[in-house]
């Protein structure tokens, strides 16, 4: 096993003058070293990261990272700015850039000395000793904490490095065991004894965690115990990053006076810290304002204040802020449903669209493959086939709702959100009624879970009493309250859509396909494309017209954009012509994603030729009457597609127009003088979260 870090990997006189040009210039070191094996695939999978949230750190620290299948072994490359460069840290630009590369299975020994350095960033001497280092063996030997008295000259006068050095090759090396990071945060932080003193002092318990579980999380935990020994209460860590997680102690869980949730992904377990006073912000916050934090639990603890059984979606991290508006949580509720249902609508539906293909639209009359089934006979196979999709399609409308609630409640709003999903199918209320019975299990389970329990009763709660209660009302709503006026509504759609002629279709497609293309893939694109699966549930005509639109005109900006950069190469950079490359077959496949990174380059010129062209495609694909009962599959399911050619022709129409408008709006710019290479193509690797 190599070692983390070699001298090949540092880079003391970093002249990159922004964040992407500095991944890139350390990410060519760790490619020369054979460490990754595609460069642009891993800068894809950084700028990915970097789009989640910004991983600038106060104290002019910058850690771009994650976790990517090009990487072999883990790997960290250092460089030193002169003139700072901005990874959006609140104090200004970072001069100490870490870029830390993982592989995707995540090694646990070594993400554990990832972790044990990311604490170590917390460290002033630690930073400062980099600071001052002239020499990268030294400087690597500095972070790798080996050596003979590494960092001792490079570091200004009384800053002890050679402790911190000695200090740091103990624990990166004891931290080969996976779980020795969360050991060592289960540990309480060491408080000053009082003589003749018996009171127990305030104990706060937290829960750290970021999307890539490298460093967010370790450092969240440094920060936390460190503010907590300075304010005098005891602190007890539970950092859940990917090289596992140890649970605190059952006891320590129950003594605790209150908790911190500083995470940016779902706590682990959370029903362990119900009915505690309880802060819940995002990861950053509990690096950045920790004495804060540790401030408002212990206003909450005095106020009798507990709050423990927060949402399941964690709150982005806005500096200050500790959670989102109504308008952002809704949509990230109702995207949560729609993600968990996506999977039962490309299996359910093709295999419908397969029995269809293989036995004829007459399949969906044949006995039970269980009473009647030949081997021998296509027909059966149809039948198979039919009949599972049908069996998974049938979940489509309660996994919606259960897992809305569950974005909105976490797991206590299962059972009333499948609860309320069924109901809508009973009653005929289908996809809406899955969206309203989703919203209303959570807004239930939310509400109960703000009553004051006493806490003999808290253990059955999750189990017995909010599921219990929850369902009963979702229940009563659904049938006698909501249920009725929702499923008439779904049923004056499905006539409208089914009576869907000229130029009502057409606008509908114009629509349809502005929607798919304005966000590629975010969450107005899945607005649409859940609006078109939903018609599936019960297709008819106009169901399945809008389905074929749907999917055409998402089939478009990836298609558009590898062709521009087939006949117009030069316009483009070398890593976008690399992605044109593979654009072709995203776009085949009818993942809209696949223009994500140029549109991330370039938005003011792609996004408006991708909508125009996907507004032509939807149009026309409206006009022809072309149908679709596959949910998904691309150009792989055309022979499934009623008025396949002409629906072939209105996907070529449509690349068309964006290729031509793509083309026309890059070669109207202004070439820049001083255009440096490198930018242009770390930027067109830059993914939005949305993908």
């Amino acid at each position: 096993m190599s070692e983390l870090i070699t001298a090949e990997l540092v880079d003391l006189d970093l002249s990159a003058e922004t964040k992407e040009a500095a991944a890139r210039s350390l990410a060519e070191r760790m490619a020369a070293s054979g460490r990754v094996t595609d460069l642009e695939g891993f800068l894809a999978d950084v700028a990915a990261r970097e789009a989640q949230m910004s991983t600038g750190l106060d104290g002019g620290i910058g850690i771009p990272h994650c976790r990517s299948e090009h990487v072999t072994e883990p790997t960290l490359a250092f460089g030193r700015s002169a003139a700072g460069i901005d990874f959006g840290a609140p104090d200004g630009p970072a001069d100490l850039i870490f870029l830390i590369a993982a592989p995707a299975g995540g090694d646990a020994d070594h993400l554990s000395i990832l972790s044990t350095l990311a604490r170590h960033l917390m460290d002033e001497t630690f930073t400062g000793a980099l600071r001052t280092a002239t020499a990268p063996e030294r400087t690597a030997a500095l972070i790798r904490g080996d050596g003979p008295g590494a960092g001792e000259a490079e570091a200004g006068p009384g800053e002890k490095s050679s402790d911190r050095a000695a200090e740091s090759a103990a624990q990166v090396r004891g931290a080969a065991e996976p779980d020795q990071d969360a050991q060592s945060a289960a540990e309480p932080a060491p408080s000053t004894p009082t003589p003749n003193s018996t009171p127990t002092p305030f104990r706060i318990i937290a829960i750290t965690s970021c999307p890539t579980g490298i460093a967010h999380t370790y450092m969240a935990a440094e920060s936390l115990e460190k503010a907590g020994q300075a304010a005098g209460v005891e602190v007890f860590v539970e950092t859940q990053g990917s090289a596992g997680f140890q649970r605190l102690d059952p006891q320590i869980v129950a003594d605790a006076d209150g908790v911190i949730f500083a995470h940016d992904v779902e706590v682990r377990e959370k029903e362990r810290f119900a009915g505690k006073p309880t802060v819940d912000v995002g990861v950053k916050a509990g690096i950045n304002r920790p004495a804060e934090l540790i401030a408002e639990v212990r206003q909450k603890a005095a106020t009798g204040e507990t709050s423990a059984q927060a949402p399941a979606t964690a709150p982005m991290d806005k500096g200050a802020d500790t959670g989102d508006n109504f308008a952002t949580r809704l949509r990230k509720w109702l995207m949560t449903g729609v993600s968990y249902m996506v999977p039962f609508v490309a299996a359910g539906g093709l295999l419908i669209a397969l029995a269809f293909a293989i036995g004829g639209y007459t399949v969906n009359k044949a006995p039970s493959v269980a009473e009647h089934f030949l081997w021998t006979e296509s027909a059966s196979w149809a039948a198979l086939l039919f009949q599972i999709g049908s069996v998974a399609f049938g979940f489509l409308v309660p996994v919606l709702a259960g897992f809305i609630a569950y974005g909105m409640a976490d797991r206590p709003g299962l059972v009333p959100g499948f609860v309320g999903g069924a109901i809508a199918l009973t009653i005929n209320a289908g996809f809406l009624g899955g969206l309203i019975a989703g919203l209303l299990a959570g807004a239930v389970v939310m509400a109960i879970q703000r009553v004051r329990i006493p806490p003999v009763l808290r253990g059955i709660m999750p189990v017995v009493v909010i599921p219990l209660i929850s369902s009963a009302i979702v229940g009563f709503l659904m049938f006698l309250v909501v249920g009725k006026p929702i499923a008439a509504l779904q049923k004056g759609l499905t006539d409208w859509l089914s009576g869907l002629t000229g130029a009502n279709a057409i606008i509908l497609g114009v629509l349809l396909g502005l929607m798919m293309c304005f966000d590629l893939g975010g969450p107005l694109n899945k607005v649409a494309y859940a609006f078109a699966v939903g018609g599936l549930a019960n297709p008819n005509e106009g169901s399945l017209k809008v389905m074929a639109a749907v999917m055409a005109a998402g089939m478009v900006p990836p298609l558009a954009m590898a062709l521009a950069t087939t006949v117009r190469g030069r316009l483009f950079t070398k890593a976008e012509r690399e992605n044109g490359k593979a654009a072709w077959v995203l776009g085949a496949s009818f993942i809209t994603e696949g223009a994500i990174p140029f549109a991330a380059a370039d938005p003011l010129r792609v996004i408006p030729s991708a909508m125009a062209g996907g507004a032509v495609t939807g149009a026309l694909s409206m006009a022809f009457g072309c149908t679709l009962r596959a949910p998904h599959g691309g150009i792989f399911v055309v022979p499934l597609i009623g008025q396949p050619f002409l629906y072939l022709l209105a996907i070529a129409a449509g690349t068309g127009v964006s290729t031509a408008l793509v083309v026309l709006l890059k070669g109207l710019r202004k070439p820049s003088p001083t255009h440096p290479a490198p930018a242009p193509s770390d930027t067109a690797n830059e993914v939005p979260a949305a993908a």
